[in-house]
């Protein structure tokens, strides 16, 4: 894997925003607030975390990624492309008549693990991934990213459960908390909080990060596991939307799709911040 310097993945962020927004506006489609939150993470672990690849997709030892929070696929598609696992032209067709680039992860594109989508689903398939791992003895990592708003569901405290149980320091579980979801503030919709506190009583061990700062977010990821004997739950702190400004922290933006105003303005503001 190439060694990034900080500064290129900045750059890489800004571009892979820039693309999001680009196929998002051709498809008339998308979960933009949270691809633009979530877009930095995946930048990291893609480019300096996971030891996955086309060319070692095949191999039973590779790591593992699955994307809980499957609505905010575009932020996947882009990064995915650029690893080459497909051309990026393919995402002209996102979401059109017979196109597999549909709203959420499936594995009928190149590079993705599992079919996510259904909140919920994904911690307990990491967790099952995980554990075949230990029982194979193998060395490969999961990887998982959840939601804010996906804590509600039950299956996650199941599966964390499950987790700490088996000792699966082999999991990581990344949350994109930007304290919004499709109908106001985590808080005022289903209080998950203090999110720290729950998951460590649940056996895990937890660390915080922020969610858009290159440097931080590898420094984290590239010392997991932080506790031997127990899967990890990175709390990084997010603003949905970021990168634009009229979207950041706007709950209208869960979904949405900008007009040809906003796009311009949009585009603007990202290719200012290209060096």
């Amino acid at each position: 894997m190439k060694k990034y310097t900080n500064k290129e993945l900045e750059q890489k962020s800004i571009r892979y925003r820039l693309a999001l927004l680009k196929y998002i506006k051709m498809a008339n489609a998308g979960h933009t607030g949270g691809d633009l939150s979530c877009v930095d993470i995946l930048n990291v672990l893609y480019n300096d975390i996971l030891k996955v690849s086309p060319g070692n997709f095949s191999d039973p030892d590779r790591d593992r990624y699955i994307q809980s929070k499957g609505h905010a696929v575009e932020a996947l598609y882009v990064v995915l492309a650029d690893k080459g696992f497909f051309p990026e032209t393919d995402l002209e067709t996102m979401c059109r008549y017979k196109s597999p680039y549909v709203g959420h992860p499936t594995r009928k594109v190149k590079g993705i693990e599992f079919n996510t989508g259904a909140l919920g689903h994904g911690l307990s398939v990491s967790a099952g991934i995980a554990l075949a791992g230990k029982k194979d003895n193998l060395n490969y990592r999961v990887f998982t990213l959840l939601g804010d708003g996906e804590l509600a569901e039950g299956s996650n405290w199941e599966a964390a459960m499950l987790a700490a149980h088996y000792k699966l320091d082999n999991l990581i579980a990344i949350l994109d908390h930007n304290t919004l979801q499709i109908t106001g503030r985590n808080a005022e919709v289903c209080n998950p909080y203090p999110i720290d506190e729950k998951w460590k009583a649940f056996g895990w061990s937890v660390v915080h990060a922020d969610g858009h700062n290159i440097a931080e977010l590898r420094k984290v990821l590239n010392e997991l596991p932080t506790v031997s004997g127990k899967p990890t739950f990175v709390i990084a702190h997010t603003v949905k939307g970021k990168g634009v400004s009229f979207m950041e922290d706007v709950k209208k933006w869960h979904h949405g799709v900008p007009s040809d105003e906003e796009y311009h303005i949009a585009l603007k503001e990202l290719e200012a911040m290209l060096s």
